[in-house]
């Protein structure tokens, strides 16, 4: 059996402040797979992506990655720290907060020269990523004055650059306009024929079900409560309910959910004073 790229073994979380992150949460990860966090806001979607990239670390269990347990010293020191940091790429929900050059082309040359690529390698992979994402025009522009999806496409590609094996992704719908999320939807998929593993944290469950073939389920009490395919999870009414991902009058038909008014609630919308 292949190697898990991920192992995460009974992790606990606190927060500076002595707050709960994450309880008892286990599973494991191989490659190409296509995963999805779900949970209600602050249910810890995005401290576990956190953790998986190795910006911070549980207070309790291990992560391992690549076969080696992620620690504040591996995740330092050659040569495995610079192996991770080129395998697995984080797309941030703000996309501005990994955006800091001062052109597009000089963001994504950023992350091939900190691997210590020679010149001629970090050309060719800029311009690579430029061509995939369709962005050449965007090559001499200041990526803080570029559009919403602009800069989701320029960030994707200044970690495509890098050429990861694994792509975290929080909420990577957010603030999309629907052209550019179809867009997305499609190149995740492109990502995915082309063996890369995808690690997205969202609560968009129609975005999920276009792009993500297992589920995890953080509960409100930060723990792991689903473990298992996707179509499943989405599925099942009473998990999303129990999640507080979907609203009480949520139906699921083929298998996604959809929310449709009660004849009460057209009512009272129409007629405020009879509340």
């Amino acid at each position: 059996m292949t190697e898990p790229i991920f192992e995460v073994r009974n992790i606990h979380y606190s927060y500076p402040d002595g707050s709960e992150g994450l309880s008892g949460v286990g599973f494991s990860i191989a490659g190409n797979e296509s995963v999805a966090i779900l949970g209600a806001n602050a249910s810890g979607k995005s401290t576990l992506l956190n953790l998986l990239d190795g910006l911070c670390f549980p207070n309790r269990g291990e992560i391992i990655a690549f076969g080696k347990v992620l620690t504040e010293e591996s995740v330092e020191t050659p040569p495995f720290s610079r192996q991770f940091r080129q395998q697995v790429g984080f797309l941030f929900q703000n996309s501005e907060a990994q955006l800091f050059n001062s052109t597009v082309e000089e963001e994504l040359a950023f992350g091939p020269l900190q691997l210590r690529l020679p010149a001629g390698e970090v050309e060719r992979r800029v311009n690579d990523a430029l061509r995939l994402l369709e962005i050449e025009n965007l090559r001499d522009r200041p990526p803080q004055k570029l559009s919403g999806g602009e800069k989701k496409k320029v960030a994707l590609a200044s970690i495509l650059a890098c050429a990861p094996r694994v792509i975290l992704l929080d909420e990577p719908s957010a603030g999309l306009d629907p052209r550019t999320q179809q867009w997305l939807i499609e190149f995740m998929a492109e990502l995915r024929h082309a063996g890369t593993t995808l690690i997205t944290a969202s609560h968009d469950l129609s975005f999920v079900a276009e792009t993500s073939e297992r589920a995890l389920i953080l509960s409100e009490d930060h723990r792991l409560v689903y473990n298992g395919p996707a179509g499943e999870a989405l599925s099942n009414l009473d998990l999303l309910l129990s999640a507080n991902l979907v609203h009480a009058h949520t139906h699921i038909h083929d298998g996604k959910p959809h929310l449709h008014p009660h004849l009460h609630e057209i009512w009272h919308e129409h007629h405020p004073h009879n509340k």
